[in-house]
């Protein structure tokens, strides 16, 4: 008899205020917007036959309110885990500002990105020298999908990597521990760095994805 595999749904929470402004988001805690609730009453019918008996959010509540809708169908689901593993990447010092802002304002007095600071030095020679002639939309586009690059205070997709691999190693022993299925409510640029390791992608191909609002990431384990 064919052993039944256990599964993961994997899911971006729906969209917020500051996603639907153009905002750094990060760890600040930004509502669902009407949008972002009817994205996870489509993910509540999409899952409505699927079965799993653990669910696993975040602290944020744009993860648990995503998770909430998933779950009214799911008598089955006996345990919801938070675990900031799997939490948005953190933005320190640029949270709450909005991207135009970024690049319009960047600079030493505002947001002190030393062009010979960590930010810049852990940039290819040829890149860094683009990142000084053009400080502010060359720095955003850098920040914003460079993988080695952290902002101020915050983390770089490297940084978010080594915690999202941590969670899915963690995650696969207690799955098969426990012969239970999970979904999971997280954010864009953690599911950016589950799904690179999970699929075995290379960093470019991870810095160009878009981590979709509507879509379900289903894993086998």
């Amino acid at each position: 008899m064919k052993k039944k595999r256990l599964k993961i749904y994997l899911f971006r929470h729906g969209e917020t205020t500051y996603n639907r402004d153009g905002r750094f988001t990060g760890h600040l805690d930004a509502k669902l917007t009407a949008k972002g609730k009817r994205q996870a009453l489509g993910f509540a019918k999409t899952l409505k036959r699927k079965k799993f008996q653990v669910a696993i959010r975040t602290s944020l509540s744009r993860s648990k309110d995503t998770l909430a809708p998933v779950l009214k169908d799911h008598p089955e689901c006996v345990l919801v885990i938070e675990d900031n593993r799997m939490i948005e990447r953190s933005y320190g010092d640029l949270e709450g500002i909005t991207h135009d802002q970024f690049k319009k304002r960047i600079g030493k007095q505002e947001y002190d990105l030393e062009v010979e600071g960590d930010a810049i030095e852990n940039l290819e020679p040829k890149l860094r020298k683009k990142v000084e002639e053009f400080l502010g939309n060359e720095e955003y586009k850098a920040i914003h999908r460079g993988f080695d690059v952290a902002p101020p205070n915050g983390e770089s997709f490297k940084d978010v990597e080594k915690r999202v691999r941590k969670f899915i190693k963690d995650l696969k022993k207690f799955m098969k521990k426990n012969k239970v299925s999970v979904v999971i409510s997280a954010h864009g640029n953690s599911i950016r760095l589950f799904r690179k390791v999970a699929e075995g992608a290379s960093v470019e191909e991870t810095v160009k994805w878009f981590i979709p609002y509507d879509k379900i990431f289903t894993y086998e384990v």
